[in-house]
C-alpha cells in the first residue's frame, strides 16, 4: 500500500473521519495542453512518496486546456485520493495557474515543476530535504538542460544574467519551475502577471533564505513547448516592478521625490539664469528652448512629487488594510520566567 496521503486517507475514510486539514507536502503543476504526459506526471509523483512517511497531495490547475487534458484530469481525480484537480475557465498564463495552486495546498511544504516530464519528480525529496536545512526557498538548477540552443538556452542564460544582476538574488536558472518552498513564505507572496519567473526575487523581498541545488532535466517527450520570445516583453515589464519593488516598496516617494527634486531644481536654475540674462543683459529670452525646457522641468518635478505622494498613500492604504506589516519575523525568542 502507497504511504502518504493514500494511506492516511483509507485511515480515515475506515474511522469515518474527514480526511487531514494539513499536510507534509503540496506538490502544484500547472497543466496546458499535456494530455500525454499527465498519467506519466502522476505515477512518477506517487512513486516518490510511495516509501516516505510524508502525507501529500498533488494538485494539477489545468490553465484552459484545448487537447482533453481536463477531462483526463476530471476522471482521475475521481480515482486517485492524492489528487486534487483545479480547472480553471480559460487559458489565464502559468503565474494564474500556480497562484490557484498555491491558494489550494494543505502541505506545510510546497513543491512546483511543470508538467511536461522534463522536470524530475525524483528530485522532489532531495529539494525537501534541503530546505529541512533551515532555508525558506530552494530553487532548481538545470545545469544540464535539455533544450535547443539559440531558441531556449541563449536566450535564457541573457535573461538570467540581466535578472541576476538587477534583483541581485544569486540564482543560476529563474526559469527553472522545480522549486520548494515553506507554506508561509508563499502565503505572502501575492502573484501577477508573469510573476512566477521571479519567485526567487518575491521571495528575498520578503526577507526569505533561498538557495539552489542542481536537479535532473529532459528532454520533451511529448507535445510542444509553450515557451517562446513572445513573452520577452511582459517579462522585461516585469522585472522593471520587482526592481522597484525590491528598493521603494514602502518607500516610494524616496525615488519620486528624489527624480521630482532634481527636476525642480534644473528648472529652477535655468530660469534664475534666464532671469539674469533678462533684467541685466536686456536679452530677448522669449524665443529661447532654454526657456520652455525650464518650465517643462518644473512642471515635471511637481508631478513627480504628486506621484511620489499617491504612491505613499497607496502604499500605507495597502499595508493597513490588510493588516500587513513593513517586517517580517523568522522567530521570537524569549525566556519563560516562573
Amino acid at each position: 500500500m502507497r504511504s502518504g496521503l493514500v494511506s492516511d486517507n483509507m485511515k480515515n475514510e475506515q474511522n469515518g473521519a474527514a480526511s487531514p486539514l494539513v499536510l507534509d507536502v503540496s506538490v502544484v503543476a500547472p497543466v496546458y495542453n499535456e494530455v500525454e504526459s499527465i498519467p506519466h506526471l502522476l505515477e512518477a509523483i506517487a512513486s516518490v512518496f510511495a516509501d516516505s512517511p510524508l502525507s501529500y497531495e498533488i494538485i494539477l490547475v489545468d490553465d484552459g486546456s484545448t487537447d482533453g487534458s481536463a477531462q483526463l484530469l476530471q476522471q482521475q481525480a475521481q480515482i486517485r485520493h492524492d489528487l486534487k484537480v483545479i480547472i480553471l475557465r480559460r487559458n489565464y498564463g502559468q503565474t494564474a495557474a500556480m497562484s490557484a495552486g498555491f491558494n489550494h495546498s494543505r502541505g506545510k511544504k510546497i513543491v512546483t515543476l511543470d508538467a511536461d516530464l522534463q522536470n524530475d519528480p525524483a528530485d522532489i525529496l532531495m529539494l525537501l530535504a534541503k530546505l529541512d536545512e533551515g532555508f525558506d526557498m530552494v530553487s532548481g538548477w538545470r545545469q544540464k538542460r535539455q533544450d535547443k540552443a539559440l531558441t531556449r538556452l541563449l536566450p535564457s542564460k541573457i535573461a538570467n544574467w540581466i535578472i541576476r544582476h538587477i534583483t541581485d538574488v544569486r540564482i543560476h536558472d529563474y526559469g527553472c519551475s522545480l522549486k520548494a518552498y515553506r507554506a508561509e513564505l508563499v502565503a505572502d507572496m501575492n502573484l501577477y502577471g508573469e510573476l512566477h519567473r521571479f519567485l526567487p526575487a518575491l521571495a528575498y523581498i520578503e526577507g526569505a533564505r533561498i538557495t539552489e541545488m542542481p536537479v535532473r532535466h529532459h528532454a520533451r517527450r511529448f507535445g510542444s513547448s509553450k515557451y517562446g520570445l513572445s513573452r520577452t516583453f511582459r517579462v522585461m515589464m516585469d522585472l522593471l516592478t520587482i526592481a522597484f519593488m525590491k528598493k521603494f516598496l514602502t518607500r516610494p516617494m524616496h525615488v519620486f521625490g528624489l527624480l521630482g527634486l532634481v527636476s525642480m531644481t534644473s528648472g529652477g536654475a535655468i530660469g534664475v539664469y534666464l532671469t539674469i540674462v533678462k533684467l541685466a543683459l536686456n536679452e530677448d529670452i522669449g524665443n529661447r528652448p532654454l526657456l520652455i525646457l525650464a518650465v517643462l522641468l518644473v512642471v515635471t518635478g511637481v508631478q513627480l512629487f504628486c506621484f511620489g505622494l499617491l504612491a505613499e498613500l497607496l502604499m500605507r492604504t495597502y499595508h493597513e488594510s490588510q493588516g500587513r506589516p513593513i517586517y517580517r519575523i523568522r522567530e521570537v525568542i524569549t525566556k519563560n520566567v516562573k
